[in-house]
């Protein structure tokens, strides 16, 4: 199939389907004569199965490590298991920062009145060098 069934199939652009062939973590056969790729079944499952890692925020190595582990199978689940469970500690992080962030931009909501007057400590806590 060429590439623009293919990133349809999968729920990506065509773009990004260009680049993960560009990158090598996928590679379909190239047409000697016009140059243009041609993807196959397995290259498909595997451009839907970056589609899903890529949603839960694995990064593009992070991928390229679970898809040799989803093409090895005399793999150990131990190590994909290991995989999530880091990005699951990441992920953490990340609510635990976007929740601070929450939390400080709601005290500087509550401060503000939002009135007709030009007093505004929002715009004062963004401006302060020392914060």
């Amino acid at each position: 199939m060429n590439i623009g069934k293919a990133a349809s199939l999968s729920g990506l652009t065509v773009k990004t389907v260009r680049y993960y062939s560009d990158i090598g973590i996928i590679n379909p056969q190239v047409d000697a004569n016009t140059g243009y790729r041609d993807f196959s079944e397995a290259d498909l499952a595997k451009i839907q199965f970056l589609a899903k890692a890529r949603k839960f925020d694995f990064s593009l190595d992070d991928c390229r490590e679970l898809l040799a582990l989803y093409e090895n199978k005399e793999r150990s689940s131990k190590e994909v298991k290991a995989l999530t469970l880091e990005k699951i500690s990441e992920i953490n992080v990340k609510l635990s920062e976007l929740q601070m962030l929450k939390d400080q931009l709601s005290q500087l909501a509550s401060a503000c009145q939002g009135d007709d007057r030009p007093n505004c400590p929002i715009l004062d806590a963004l401006s302060d060098k020392n914060s």
